[in-house]
């Protein structure tokens, strides 16, 4: 499995546009993975699931995690499957013959072409055509109709929302959509099964806090990317959450008309004193270390596994000081490789503390395998 030359077991994975995508990232990620012997992998902050996509099509057992809804939806989607990708079709497909409705959805997040402008009579700007949102309200009601098994229900969601994805008048999150429609919110919407594939390893999909996590499951390596706010000590933390940025797909997943506020009109539940994460927290604490890297720390330790792959985004020399000494008082640096995202390459290997050097530069992207002592 593991000796097939790389340039021809890069699997191919299915997501949404994401702002913490990790498609970029998944070569090295997987470079990483095979300097190890590693045959379970903890994804702990799995978003959109292309890492775990990425694993399980290689062989590996993968835990899948994330405390998002959606997320757990797309894990169940793509790890849990049983069925051949075409058993989906007469699902699918009377999904989109379903006729369309004016609902929740359509109510709060439909609007009217208005000849290319996205602001509407409210004077706020909409995530998606009317003619979309009446079929998104008329599909979601039918999949709860359904009363799918959860696997089929999972494929069902999935598919809605990547069809949702592709008609949506957004940047790729719903923090703020766009004054004039996208040419492709005026397409229709229409589902599609997504690519749906078969393994006989025991996957494992939560939707858990990972603290709570970590402390019952051993793997051999675990694979974190957590959601990072600013970085950069003399910034604030992030104005809009991670949880704020996609607050539509956990509405889409839960179906639950939750109370809603803001020009954006987002759940009320993904305010920041109430989904803020600790890992977006980049300010210091009374000792004077920064709360994301303590919360690091403290993830590092908890950690049932042999290999740690963490993700890093920098910011400032105090956080990358701070986070290796974190590494380098619970085990040993195996790798590190700094990201060069306009070349999509790694831009080298830095073995040594070099990479605090380096981490003084804005927007610099690094991953680290440590050998956990």
């Amino acid at each position: 499995m593991h000796q097939t030359p790389w340039s021809l077991c890069l699997p191919h994975t299915q997501g949404i546009k994401y702002i913490g995508s990790k498609l970029k990232l998944i070569p090295q990620v997987l470079e990483l993975v095979k300097k190890t012997n590693a045959k379970t992998i903890l994804d702990g902050f799995a978003g959109t699931t292309r890492v775990s996509q990425a694993l399980a099509k290689l062989g590996y057992t993968v835990i899948s995690n994330d405390i998002a809804p959606w997320s757990k939806v797309f894990g169940t989607c793509y790890l849990l499957n049983k069925k051949p990708r075409e058993t989906y079709q007469p699902l699918i497909d009377h999904l989109n013959a379903v006729p369309p409705i004016d609902g929740w959805f359509t109510e709060h997040y439909g609007g009217h072409a208005n000849g290319g402008n996205a602001v509407q009579t409210d004077g706020l700007k909409k995530p998606w055509q009317l003619h979309n949102t009446r079929k998104l309200d008329a599909i979601r009601q039918e999949i709860e109709t359904l009363n799918l098994d959860p696997v089929d229900k999972a494929v069902a969601l999935t598919s809605l929302i990547l069809a949702l994805d592709r008609v949506d008048n957004s940047l790729g999150h719903f923090s703020a959509y766009l004054k004039e429609w996208a040419p492709r919110a005026y397409k229709e919407l229409v589902l599609e099964v997504p690519e749906v594939f078969t393994s006989d390893d025991a996957h494992q999909v939560f939707q858990s806090d990972i603290f709570e996590l970590v402390p019952r499951i051993s793997v051999d390596l675990a694979y974190f990317d957590p959601p990072y706010g600013s970085n950069n000590e003399k910034m604030p933390p992030s104005r809009v959450r991670y949880a704020a940025y996609y607050h539509l797909w956990k509405s889409v997943v839960l179906f639950d008309k939750p109370d809603l506020f803001g020009k954006a009109k987002r759940r009320e539940d993904t305010s920041d004193p109430l989904a803020a994460s600790v890992f977006e927290e980049f300010r210091t604490n009374d000792t004077g270390h920064f709360i994301a890297v303590e919360a690091i720390a403290k993830l590092i330790r908890e950690t049932q596994a042999r290999w740690i792959l963490l993700s890093y985004s920098s910011g400032g020399r105090a956080t990358a000081e701070q986070l290796n000494d974190v590494m380098r008082n619970n085990g040993e640096l195996i790798a590190t490789v700094e990201l060069n995202y306009k070349k999509n390459v790694m831009a080298g290997m830095r073995w040594t503390d070099e990479w605090i050097n380096a981490a003084e530069k804005p927007n610099r992207e690094f991953l680290f395998l440590l050998k956990k002592n």
